[in-house]
């Protein structure tokens, strides 16, 4: 049986200088960039990849959240080269004349390193009631149905992953984290508000009918721009404010 060699030349080495965010609550020094090398030809295409190879073979104090590696938990959301991403998504700028900058989502209170308080994020997300409200219960046995044309008003909303890439962009919400929703909660809150299905329509307007919740948004479009899932906050927002000027006028129709 004939045989074949495989080929062992390694590839040359490519390294180029990544500067990561670093910050220790534990000790007294202030928050820099650290500067670390990686060979691109021997670490995969994302910059998750490289963080994770600075992790396991360079400095294995470096903290930051990950998970499913697939964009599908958001947990690795920081901001990469000025713009907010996921790290498992970014791919890494291969030109190594340019030095890559790595810090956590900006305007977030930093726990260590590229790990963010996300407290204040989900509290606001909590605040909206994310799930079906009904003022009846459902018969036992029996589901809350739908039309395929009022299922199909929910894509473009439903598969928003909470990684807070698009509120951590918009300035209202850097200046006003504390009273207005922001981007990513007021997507899923227009999620709820057109949900055929939900009983609370009304009241859900209503909560949302103040000048910092919802008004704060000035459809700067960072939002939009951001998403790693390609969803359009911007737009949930002006259908909000459309419906909640519905409502003044007597006329509330989730039709939007």
């Amino acid at each position: 049986m004939q045989q074949y060699s495989v080929g062992t030349e390694k590839k040359p080495v490519v390294e180029k200088e990544f500067l990561i965010y670093r910050w220790d609550p534990e000790n007294e020094d202030k928050p820099k960039y650290e500067s670390y090398k990686v060979d691109l030809n021997s670490c995969g295409p994302m910059m998750l990849d490289v963080l994770l190879k600075i992790k396991d073979e360079q400095d294995s104090t470096l903290a930051l959240r990950r998970s499913c590696r697939e964009g599908i938990c958001g947990s690795c959301a920081m901001n990469i080269d000025g713009t907010n991403g996921l790290a498992c998504l970014t791919r890494v700028e291969k030109d190594v004349s340019k030095v890559s900058r790595v810090a956590p989502l900006p305007h977030m209170f930093v726990v260590k390193d590229l790990v963010v308080d996300m407290s204040n994020f989900y509290a606001q997300y909590k605040s909206i009631k994310p799930y079906l409200r009904k003022t009846t219960p459902p018969e036992p046995g029996k589901e809350n149905l739908q039309s395929k044309e009022d299922r199909a008003k929910l894509d473009g909303l439903y598969e928003c992953i909470l990684c807070a890439c698009c509120s951590t962009s918009c300035p209202s919400y850097w200046w006003a984290s504390d009273k207005y929703l922001g981007p990513a909660v007021l997507l899923n809150a227009y999620r709820w508000i057109i949900d055929s299905r939900d009983d609370f329509t009304e009241q859900r307007l209503a909560d949302l009918d103040d000048q910092y919740k919802l008004y704060r948004c000035h459809t700067i479009n960072n939002c939009t721009a951001v998403c790693p899932k390609h969803l359009q906050p911007s737009v949930a927002i002006s259908k909000i404010k459309q419906l909640v000027a519905a409502k003044g006028e007597g006329d509330v129709a989730t039709t939007a």
